[in-house]
């Protein structure tokens, strides 16, 4: 199973473009901090990440404001370039 669940906030949005299907996608950052336990210790976990919104879901994203904190869900796979990850999100709510 390849899905993803992130309670983060959007640090960056890109201008409206359109894929070769003529679908409205937008490419994101998304900033994440958190405490978390790992072999029952705490630690600190700070990230960026990129994602990309890919249609409908395009609206929701565009009238967040940057800084916003949402939950987003989604899948990840390799970059075009084949170096990295890239989070496609499917799901978006408003701040936790």
């Amino acid at each position: 199973m390849n899905r993803l669940v992130l309670a983060a906030s959007l640090v960056e949005r890109g201008a409206t473009r359109y894929t070769p299907a003529g679908l409205p996608a937008l490419d994101l950052k998304l900033a994440h901090q958190s405490t978390v336990s790992e072999d029952g210790q705490p630690r600190q976990v700070s990230l960026e990440m990129r994602a990309v919104a890919i249609g409908a879901i395009t609206r929701r994203i565009a009238a967040l404001g940057l800084g916003e904190p949402v939950t987003v869900a989604g899948f990840l796979t390799a970059s075009r370039n084949g170096k990295g990850l890239v989070f496609h999100i499917t799901e978006v709510e408003p701040g936790t």
